[in-house]
């Protein structure tokens, strides 16, 4: 089985403050409102990318399977928000997905590397963010998380071999490789670490507000 703790600490810079953690306790319904956009995110992602590298079976395999899975997850976070007596409704994205999206590179082969990096950050990030929740939430929610915690484990690993298959395929260095690992874990240290003046799945820490 894999450890889940371990993905974190192999590919993040830095924990979730638990400032996060305490927002995302007491507000569930934002939570899980975003958490539900989030898995419908990705599995768009898995989808774009089976029509975008037709020519890439090893890929289209993975992502079929995943984009599956994720479809599946956002059909529990509806249902855990029903039976929570919630109520689903529009949100703003947060600025983290741009933000770390941002450094993806636009020429291929680099185009496609990047966009593999960045699911396993994000699957990595979501996986340490699970066992947060399930160790502060009591009852079905914290379970819920819990049992979330193997699949973002297993989809941070697939994102990560696939993105060092290609690299390798298309003769990049390991040390190549590695910098721009780097440079995509760096930037989701920053993201989560700045304060956000709203709670999403992948914010910040909450900002402080000025007294009127």
């Amino acid at each position: 089985m894999i450890d889940q703790a371990e993905v974190a600490r192999t590919l993040l810079a830095c924990a979730t403050p638990d400032a996060w953690f305490s927002a995302a306790s007491v507000d569930l319904q934002t939570l899980l409102i975003d958490h539900a956009n989030c898995e419908k995110k990705a599995a768009g992602t898995a989808l774009s990318l089976l029509y975008r590298y037709v020519d890439k079976p090893k890929l289209l395999r993975c992502m079929s399977r995943l984009a599956r899975e994720e479809l599946r997850h956002y059909e529990q976070v509806l249902a855990m928000i029903d039976s929570l007596e919630l109520e689903y409704g529009h949100l703003t994205p947060s600025r983290y997905a741009g933000g770390i999206r941002a450094l993806i590179r636009t020429s291929e082969p680099g185009r496609l590397i990047d966009t593999l990096i960045v699911g396993a950050v994000v699957e990595a990030r979501s996986c340490e963010r699970f066992a947060g929740l399930a160790a502060r939430i009591d009852g079905r929610l914290g379970r819920f998380y819990a049992k979330l915690l193997e699949a973002e484990a297993r989809h941070a690993n697939v994102y990560l071999d696939l993105a060092r298959h290609y690299a390798e395929a298309a003769g990049e260095t390991d040390a190549s490789f590695e910098s721009r690992l780097c440079a995509f874990v760096g930037r989701d240290r920053d993201l989560v670490l700045a304060p956000d003046a709203e709670l999403r799945f992948h914010s910040g820490p909450p900002a402080e507000t000025s007294p009127t």
